[in-house]
């Protein structure tokens, strides 16, 4: 709870994962993948209660071994065209509880912490805003990038004022990293999104914590980073 405001977080983990299978419950460091988020849930200051929402039972029941209130996802709201926003909604609308902000945590974002929880609802009530989204400075400037015709050509890839300044003279881009989604409930509900129309602001994180899950590669760099954090 936060200024009397109490605070939904949920967790969204279903079964089917193509590029590495099983990966919500492998072993990340000591512990299932999945049970970093819960714990950095259950860790916040803030945070009032934790769900996790899956459609497979074994994940389920690891949850709740670390401490995360479970709800059965139907099938439906797991599959491949399925929206977050769909998954999220079914958790609100099969609780008992009302509470005024919703949480939404990527167990595919091991390295998003408590501290970076508190951190992003203090902003929020800072700003008097109705949502924050986490986001990360961008490895390499868009302004650096293009298209490529058929041909291979790069006669008109960047343009001349951006080709002779350095990379630290260009403008800073940020991008969605994925491990952070607060909502005022009742926004969330209205607009059927996490990226409300206003009142939403940017939670900067760094790009080792941003680290999401998608290959092999990712996980074994999470490994590596975690070993080397306080987060271990």
């Amino acid at each position: 709870m936060i200024d009397g405001k109490s605070i939904l977080t949920v967790i969204l983990a279903r079964s089917g994962s193509k590029r590495l299978p099983n990966k919500n419950i492998l072993d990340l460091a000591g512990k299932p993948l999945i049970a970093w988020s819960i714990d950095s849930g259950l860790k916040s200051k803030y945070i009032d209660k934790v769900i996790v929402s899956s459609d497979s039972d074994e994940i389920l029941d690891i949850s709740k071994k670390y401490g995360a209130d479970i709800i059965k996802r139907p099938s439906i709201l797991a599959n491949d065209t399925a929206s977050s926003f769909d998954a999220v909604k079914h958790t609100i609308e099969n609780i008992k509880d009302v509470l005024d902000y919703v949480v939404l945590l990527q167990p595919t974002s091991p390295l998003r912490n408590n501290k970076h929880i508190d951190e992003a609802f203090e902003l929020l009530n800072k700003n008097r805003a109705d949502a924050i989204i986490s986001v990360t400075e961008v490895d390499h400037s868009p302004l650096w990038s293009s298209t490529l015709p058929k041909d291979g050509s790069m006669s008109n890839f960047i343009t001349k004022d951006i080709l002779g300044k350095r990379s630290q003279d260009l403008e800073k881009y940020y991008r969605l990293n994925g491990a952070l989604y607060i909502c005022k409930t009742k926004r969330l509900l209205e607009e059927s999104t996490f990226f409300i129309k206003d009142q939403i602001f940017a939670y900067k994180m760094d790009r080792e914590s941003s680290v999401d899950i998608d290959e092999r590669i990712d996980f074994e760099l999470a490994e590596v980073l975690l070993a080397m954090s306080d987060n271990h």
